[in-house]
C-alpha cells in the first residue's frame, strides 16, 4: 500500500489528468485523415520481407524481477535497423537488432538480385546480447578509421561496442582499445566530424542513468523525476576521434552533456555556417539544439523556439520540405485521444550563423500521429518533394485492457512518486497505445517556396498497412532501381521490407559521395540539386530518426524534369563542388576534390 503522502499525490494527479483531457478536447484533429486514391499516389509499397530472404523478429530482454510491474514498458525498446555497406560493394545492406539474451542480431547482405542473406554469425556481429554486456538498442555505420570500409558501432542498455571492419565481411571488436568501454543505457548515437579534421567523432546519448544495471538493480528509483522537465536521465557523451580508432571523451570541455533522457540525435549543419551541429530529442522535456561554434565548443542555443513546450521527444528527422535549401526538423511525441495531446513538431529552419529560429508549423496529420517513434524523410514518389513516414504504437497487448488511466494518474507526479518504479501500477497484459497504424505523409505542398506546407496521409492507399509496434524506419535504394524502399523494425515483431514501385515516368538522381580519407563516408556533406527553377537539399546522415540509419547515398526525385541544371556539393571539409548538368536517372559516384 502506498504511504499517505503518495496517495494524496495520486489523488491530485487524477484531477490533473482530467485537465489533460480538457486540453485535448479543445483541439480539433480529425480522427482519420482524408483518403488518397491509390491512382493519384504515383507509387505503391509492397511488403516482401520473406520472399527477399528476410526473416527476423525482435524479442524483448528480460529484466530484474523488481521491475515486473512495468517491465513491458521499460524493455519496450531495442528494435532497430540500419542501412549499411558492410562489404563495400556499393549496395546497401541491412543490420537489425534484437534484445533478448541469447537472441542473435542479423546482418543481411544485399545479393544484388532483390534478395538478402544473413551473415551476422560469420561476420562476428550476431551474438551481442548477454548478461555481461547488455541488450542491443541500435547501431551506426561509417568509416571511422579512414581505410574505406564501414565500422559498426553498437549502443546498448549495457556496454558500448565498436567493431572494426577487417574486410571480407569480418569484424573485430576493438571497444577497449578505442577508449569506448563504458556502461550506459543508450537509445541513440550519431557520427559527426565536429572539428572538420576528417576523422569521424561519436556522440552517444543516455536515457536511463549510467549506473542502472537492469539485471542487478540496487534500487527501483530509476524512473524520471518529472513527466515534463526531468533532468535525472543518463549522460550524453562526445568522443573525439584521435585516429587509429582511438577516442577521447571531450564532453565537458565542449559543453554537450545533457541528462534530459535523450532518445534521439542527429548531426548536420543546420545554421549554414559550415560546421555540423547537434539536434537532440528528449523524453520528458524540451528539445535541445547544440550549435557548433567553429569546432571549438558547442552552445546550447537559447531563444530559437525550442522552449515553448515540454514534450516526449523520441525521433529526429531532417528534410527540405519546402524546397528552399533548408533542412526542416521533425520530432515525434505522444498523442492519445481522450488522455493526452503533445503533438509532433515540424519545425521550419530559419537559423542563420549565430541566430535565427525554428518555427513549429505542425498541424493536422503531421502533428497527430498517435504514440510516435521513428520517422524519416524521403521522396517516395519521385515528384521532387520529400515525404514522411512515421511509426506509432507503444505496447500492443490485450485489446480489452488499457493502461492509459493508470498512466494518467502518474502523468503530473513529481519526485519520489514517479521516480520509484515500485510505485507504478502493474501493467500486466494491458495495452498502452497499442495497435496504432504507421503513417505515410505525402508532401502535397503546391509549389517551391510556398508559404504553407501541406501533407496528406496516404499510408493505406500506398500499402503501408501493418499494425505492429513500430520503432525504427530506414530508407534506401537497395535494388538500384531509382526508388526508396522502406524497412521497418518492430518491437516484439518482424522486420518488414516495403518494396517501392514508383511511376517510371518520374525522374530521379542519386549521389554516392566518396569523401577524401579519412572521412570516406562523406558524413556531414550536403547536396543541393537545382532543376526546373527549383532546388532541394539533403545531407549525408550517419544516424537519424529513432535507432536507425538510412542509406548514405542521397536520393532526389525530379518529377517530369528533362534535365538537372546543376548540383552543388558542400563537403564536410568545407570544399564546395559544382556539377553542371549531372546525369539523371542514375546513381552518380562523386569523389571529393582536393582542397
Amino acid at each position: 500500500m502506498l504511504p499517505p503522502a503518495a496517495l494524496k499525490a495520486l489523488t491530485t494527479t487524477v484531477f490533473l489528468g482530467a485537465c489533460l483531457y480538457a486540453g485535448w478536447a479543445g483541439r480539433q484533429h480529425a480522427a482519420s485523415p482524408p483518403a488518397v486514391p491509390a491512382s493519384e499516389l504515383g507509387f505503391r509499397l509492397r511488403e516482401s520481407a520473406k520472399e527477399r530472404g528476410i526473416e527476423f523478429r525482435h524479442a524483448n530482454v528480460a529484466l530484474d524481477p523488481k521491475l515486473d510491474n512495468i517491465a513491458v514498458q521499460v524493455a519496450a525498446l531495442g528494435a532497430a535497423v540500419a542501412a549499411c555497406d558492410a562489404n563495400g560493394d556499393g549496395w546497401a545492406d541491412l543490420y537489425a537488432t534484437t534484445s533478448a539474451f541469447g537472441a542473435k542480431n542479423a546482418l543481411y547482405v544485399n545479393q544484388k538480385d532483390g534478395t538478402f542473406r544473413d551473415v551476422a554469425v560469420e561476420a562476428g556481429l550476431a551474438d551481442l546480447n548477454a548478461r555481461a554486456v547488455g541488450a542491443s538498442m541500435g547501431t551506426l555505420w561509417a568509416d571511422a578509421d579512414g581505410d574505406g570500409d564501414q565500422e559498426c558501432f553498437l549502443y546498448r542498455y549495457g556496454k558500448l561496442a565498436l567493431f572494426r571492419n577487417d574486410g571480407n565481411l569480418r569484424f573485430t571488436e576493438v571497444t577497449v582499445e578505442a577508449g569506448l568501454d563504458r556502461w550506459m543505457n543508450s537509445n541513440g548515437a550519431t557520427w559527426i566530424d565536429y572539428d572538420r579534421d576528417g576523422l569521424l567523432d561519436l556522440y552517444v546519448t543516455g536515457y536511463f542513468r549510467d549506473d542502472v544495471d537492469f539485471w542487478d538493480l540496487k534500487s527501483t528509483r530509476i524512473m524520471q523525476e518529472s513527466f515534463e522537465f526531468a533532468l535525472n536521465g543518463g549522460h550524453n557523451y562526445l568522443y573525439r576521434n584521435l585516429g587509429g580508432l582511438r577516442f577521447a571523451d571531450v564532453t565537458s570541455e565542449l559543453g554537450v552533456d545533457s541528462t534530459r533522457w535523450t532518445l534521439a540525435v542527429v548531426a548536420a549543419d543546420l545554421d549554414g555556417d559550415g560546421w555540423q551541429d547537434l539536434y537532440v530529442a528528449n523524453d520528458y522535456g524540451p528539445e535541445e539544439y547544440f550549435r557548433n561554434v567553429g569546432g571549438k565548443r558547442f552552445e546550447r542555443a537559447q531563444k530559437v523556439g525550442l522552449d515553448e513546450s515540454s514534450k516526449s521527444g523520441m525521433s529526429v528527422a531532417l528534410g527540405d520540405i519546402q524546397n528552399d535549401g533548408r533542412l526542416a526538423v521533425y520530432v515525434t511525441n505522444i498523442s492519445k485521444r481522450g488522455y493526452l495531446f503533445q503533438g509532433n513538431n515540424l519545425r521550419l529552419n530559419r537559423l542563420t550563423p549565430g541566430g535565427g529560429f525554428l518555427q513549429n508549423i505542425a498541424e493536422g496529420v503531421t502533428e497527430d500521429c498517435g504514440w510516435s517513434w521513428g520517422s524519416q524523410f524521403g521522396d517516395l514518389n519521385n515528384d521532387g518533394k520529400v515525404d514522411l513516414v512515421v511509426l506509432n504504437g507503444f505496447v500492443s497487448a490485450n485489446k480489452e485492457r488499457d493502461y492509459w488511466y493508470a498512466m494518467t494518474k502518474l502523468a503530473m507526479a513529481q519526485g519520489a512518486l514517479a521516480e520509484d518504479a515500485a510505485n507504478w501500477p502493474a501493467q500486466g497484459d494491458a495495452s498502452l497505445s497499442g495497435y496504432e497504424r504507421s503513417r505515410l505523409l505525402l508532401n502535397t505542398t503546391p509549389d517551391a517556396g510556398a508559404r504553407t506546407v501541406r501533407f496528406v496521409d496516404a499510408a493505406e492507399a500506398a500499402g503501408l498497412d501493418d499494425l505492429e509496434d513500430g520503432r525504427a524506419v530506414a530508407f534506401g535504394d537497395f535494388r538500384h532501381q531509382g526508388a526508396l524502399d522502406v524497412v521497418i523494425a518492430n518491437q516484439r515483431g518482424p522486420l518488414l521490407y516495403y518494396a517501392n514501385e514508383p511511376d517510371p515516368a518520374q525522374h530521379w538522381i542519386q549521389f554516392d559521395l566518396a569523401g577524401r580519407a579519412p572521412n570516406t563516408s562523406a558524413v556531414g556533406a550536403q547536396v543541393t540539386v537545382h532543376w526546373s527553377g527549383r532546388k532541394t537539399t539533403a545531407a549525408v546522415l550517419a544516424g537519424s530518426g529513432f535507432c536507425s540509419q538510412s542509406e548514405l547515398a542521397l536520393h532526389f526525385g525530379l518529377g517530369a524534369a528533362t534535365a538537372v541544371d546543376k548540383a552543388v556539393i558542400r563537403w564536410p571539409s568545407g570544399v564546395e563542388q559544382v556539377l553542371e548538368r549531372p546525369a539523371m536517372d542514375r546513381r552518380n559516384r562523386i569523389e571529393e576534390p582536393a582542397r
